[in-house]
């Protein structure tokens, strides 16, 4: 990709440099703390998704660290990565109603989210808004279908390799579970499903990485760690 960096009013000091928007009385509501290939990333950006991957891993906001924080960060720069590659991809966008059925297995998660009320008291101690889940749902279901779209048709199951996690893995899981064996020819899509599941998800790593390496990327809280040619 390799494309510069846009210029933002001289050169940009993240992490320091505030964004333009200001209150009345001039006090900063915002600043900017990454870009990627000149897409501007916030700091109400990065909190935002500090809030909604708190919610998803179901731990108190209280209880994130600074490894979660960077973490965060880490995965809203990989997300632009792969929206650039969506502008080219004839990717169908989610239907309201996917999303809607999305967030309806999102909530049965969360035994407290059984009545409107527990639902709402949950997205609350996250701060998070439900038209903020919907956005966020809509968002990853778009990157799910880009890099299903992109990567499966690569992904080869062998009978081999069921077999073998079927022997190796399935069986000794139910054993020491107590639970009865099941004949492989009951198993056999579920257990190609998720060994192609893994073998996208190394594939999707990759993909990453040559994505960050061909990018411009600006993050003062990734300069010591991976990622493209961050500055």
């Amino acid at each position: 990709m390799g494309r510069k960096l846009f210029t933002l009013v001289g050169t940009v000091v993240f992490l320091t440099t505030t964004f333009t928007a200001t209150s009345g009385s001039g006090e900063v509501i915002d600043r900017i703390v990454a870009t990627v290939n000149g897409h501007i990333i916030l700091l109400s950006d990065w909190e935002d998704s500090l809030r909604y991957e708190a919610f998803s891993s179901g731990r108190p906001l209280h209880r994130m660290t600074a490894d979660d924080r960077k973490s965060a960060l880490d995965h809203l720069i990989d997300q632009e990565l792969l929206r650039e590659q969506l502008k080219d991809s004839d990717v169908l966008h989610p239907s309201p109603e996917d999303v809607a059925q999305r967030v309806v297995e999102i909530r049965k998660q969360y035994p407290e989210a059984e009545t409107e009320l527990g639902w709402r008291r949950l997205l609350d101690s996250h701060r998070l808004s439900q038209e903020y889940l919907k956005n966020r749902v809509a968002a990853e279901l778009d990157l799910m279908r880009l890099v299903d779209a992109r990567l499966r048709p690569s992904v080869t199951v062998d009978s081999k390799s069921i077999e073998s996690y079927y022997r190796e893995e399935l069986l000794p899981q139910l054993r020491q579970s107590g639970a009865q064996n099941v004949p492989l020819a009951e198993v056999t899509a579920k257990i190609k499903e998720l060994l192609t599941q893994k073998k996208i998800s190394q594939l999707l790593t990759a993909w990453l990485q040559d994505l960050r390496a061909g990018s411009e990327i600006r993050a003062e809280a990734l300069a010591a760690g991976s990622g493209g040619r961050s500055q």
